[in-house]
């Protein structure tokens, strides 16, 4: 048994009242996560008790969660600093470190967390599914299980963290088990979960070297062959992949995150994604470090077909939670692109350029949790009130849930991209990277990169489109059915949650010049390169060279707020007094009905035959003698058709053939376990 004390060590300090300083971080980050802990403990007391932990445990969940981004925040630029933790197996126990690379993504879990936890205060209801006091436990042990994974500092206890976030996801997906179509996606979540975790365990076997031992330190400290090297990065790329919903391992986020609650979706997109983008940045640019510039390649390709998959998917669904399910392996995508962006221009000795790319991507990880944590909790919203995540039987909603509408419309403009809003931010960073393509000095590669630009914009635009079908579809327009006239607004929490996150939006999008250097910070602590810092002001954001590109959020902020303000003005002043009231043009009706506007499916058809190889679409053509006759377009996933549906009857045969070993004799089983004992010992004799 190891000593009973914790030991805490510095590493990389020179300055001693620094490193007392960091010591001092961590441990205060161990008690925040160890009080998320002992908050879902004390709903295990009154499981039943809806209002113990609406109005009690979720409000301090969500201080808690504040608590740990500003400590995280206020030591950014410290030293890291590591824990050994007294328990784990013999002669490995838990070492745990806080570095900017995990205090950046730390800031990332508390401030979203926090506007998300804020919400689920006055979201969930009694009756639905896991009691509300069962429900409390496991969603804060599934977030202190995501700080343990980004303080995890050798393998065992990053393993041990990953599943557990895993394990408490899981039950958190099928709150709602009484559902067969819930319990289905929440099974195949858990299967791809593990075959995640095997290649991120296999990763780590390869990068411990031969050492046998499995702390970061070592693997950073080991000196692996380049093919080596290469199979670590493909291992983690392709773990961290299948967590982060990379295609072809993405068919459990479209039907995990609808079938989840809408917290539940919003921690699962917002924040669980990002801990596969954690995950692959500490392996690629931590623990293996220098890798040749074409390994880049291979997420900047996967990224980006990654992100016009999700997108195109995205617009042609009917489902609320199925499309923001799908814009996140689109969003998702990007960041894989940017991590391959940064290991090309590292590997090329393009370091300014690396770290404009790992800067965009650590940009757009946080404007992501704040955005679609914003955008899942306004569907959550929705279903709420109207008991519909259906488009088709949605629409005008603005005037029944005006709260909700004009704070998820902030969520929408912001994930479309556009300015002064934080979306549009870390697009234009990861463009001005794409823009720099061109001088990779690789024949044909400094040809093919540039049309990576293209590819983003048209991703971008599609975002955009797919925006203004979400909100225009669901708040606009006339009610498509009677029953939404019932439909009332959010509660004082969920408006409370809603408008942390929008805030969080807003900020992001107008402060840009405060954000950039300290992820700037982040990348060169990570060996990446490094930003000139130009004497721009708090207002103006130039991430290289004023004469290259700069963006003053604020002065767009207030041009467009004038530019509205005086149109309005204007507008009263020209037309007061001739005001007329009158049904609107209808191209020669008698008047509109909710029936008469655009359906969801006939907004997504122009997307549907342009990515028309995408989609797997069946076609049910109506009868002319049905009494209803009814056209249907069914659009199924072809990396689903080929890949997955075909494993389900051939692991029944598999596991047909193996259940033979069960049955049997004593002596047979011995005999197994000698012929097992045998070959173990001539694999250790060859080794």
């Amino acid at each position: 048994m190891h000593s009973a004390h914790i030991r805490f060590k510095s590493i990389e300090a020179s300055d001693p009242q620094l490193s007392a300083t960091s010591a001092s971080a961590l441990a205060e980050v161990l008690a925040l996560l160890a009080a998320w802990l002992v908050v879902g403990l004390a709903g295990l007391v009154r499981p039943g008790s809806l209002r113990f932990a609406g109005r009690t445990l979720f409000p301090l969940g969500a201080l808690v969660s504040v608590a740990i981004a500003v400590v995280a925040a206020a030591n950014l630029g410290a030293a890291p600093t590591r824990v050994v933790l007294p328990f784990g197996l013999p002669d490995l126990p838990m070492h745990l470190r806080l570095d900017p690379l995990s205090g950046i993504f730390l800031v990332l879990l508390g401030a979203a967390s926090a506007g998300i936890s804020v919400f689920a205060a006055g979201y969930f209801r009694s009756g639905e599914g896991t009691p509300p006091g069962l429900l409390c436990f496991q969603y804060h042990v599934f977030l202190a299980s995501m700080g343990l994974v980004l303080l995890a500092d050798d393998a065992y206890a990053f393993m041990i963290a990953w599943e557990t976030m895993a394990l408490s996801s899981y039950f958190l997906v099928i709150a709602q088990h009484r559902i067969a179509e819930i319990r289905r996606a929440g099974y195949l979540y858990l299967v791809m979960a593990h075959v995640g975790a095997l290649a991120i365990l296999l990763c780590f076997g390869v990068l411990q070297g031969g050492s046998w031992q499995f702390t970061f330190d070592a693997m950073r400290g080991a000196h692996l062959p380049p093919a080596w090297a290469g199979a670590a990065f493909l291992l983690a790329l392709a773990g961290f992949g299948a967590k982060g919903g990379l295609v072809p391992l993405h068919a459990w986020l479209p039907e995990a995150h609808p079938a989840a609650p809408s917290p539940v979706s919003a921690l699962l997109s917002g924040v669980m994604l990002k801990m596969a983008v954690y995950g692959l940045l500490r392996v690629a640019f931590d623990l293996i470090g220098g890798l040749p510039w074409w390994w880049g390649l291979v997420p900047v390709a996967l990224g980006l077909f990654s992100a016009l998959y999700g997108i195109a998917f995205a617009a042609a669904q009917t489902d609320m939670k199925r499309l923001l399910a799908y814009s996140s392996i689109e969003n998702l995508g990007l960041l894989f692109t940017g991590i391959g962006l940064a290991m090309v221009f590292r590997g090329a000795s393009m370091p300014t350029f690396a770290a404009l790319a790992l800067v965009a991507v650590l940009y757009h990880a946080i404007n992501h949790a704040f955005m679609k944590s914003l955008l899942f909790l306004g569907t959550g919203a929705v279903l709420h009130s109207t008991g519909e995540r259906n488009l088709g039987r949605l629409g005008g909603l603005i005037h029944r849930m005006p709260w909700v509408a004009w704070l998820t419309l902030v969520g929408a403009l912001a994930i479309a991209g556009l300015p002064p809003l934080n979306g549009f931010v870390s697009e234009w960073l990861l463009l001005q990277a794409f823009l720099a393509s061109h001088a990779v000095p690789y024949p044909f590669v400094n040809m093919l990169l540039p049309l990576g630009l293209g590819l983003v914009a048209l991703i971008a635009a599609l975002a955009g489109y797919v925006m203004v079908k979400f909100f225009g579809v669901v708040f606009l327009g006339r009610a498509r059915e009677a029953a939404l006239a019932d439909a009332h607004d959010a509660g004082f929490a969920e408006r409370l949650g809603l408008g942390w996150l929008a805030l969080g939006c807003v900020l992001l999008g107008l402060l840009p010049a405060a954000v950039v250097p300290v992820l700037a910070g982040v990348a060169q602590w990570l060996g990446v390169g490094a930003l000139p810092r130009p004497a721009a002001g708090w207002w103006m954001l130039v991430p290289l060279d004023a004469r290259q590109a700069s963006y003053a959020a604020p002065v767009i902020a207030a041009t467009l707020f004038a530019a509205v303000a005086a149109t309005s003005f204007v507008l009263r002043l020209v037309y007061r007094r001739r005001v007329r009231l009158a049904e609107p043009w209808a191209c020669g009706g008698a008047g509109l009905s909710g029936r008469t506007q655009d359906t969801a499916e006939g907004f997504g058809q122009p997307i549907r035959h342009l990515f028309a190889p995408f989609f797997a679409m069946r076609r049910a053509l109506p009868s002319p003698f049905d009494a209803e006759p009814r056209y249907e377009v069914t659009i199924g996933d072809r990396f689903w058709n080929v890949l997955y549906a075909p494993l389900a009857p051939l692991t029944d045969r598999v596991a047909g053939a193996l259940a033979a070993l069960q049955r049997g004799r004593i002596a047979t089983f011995l005999l197994y376990a000698l012929v097992t004992l045998c070959l173990l010992l001539a694999l250790v004799l060859v080794l």
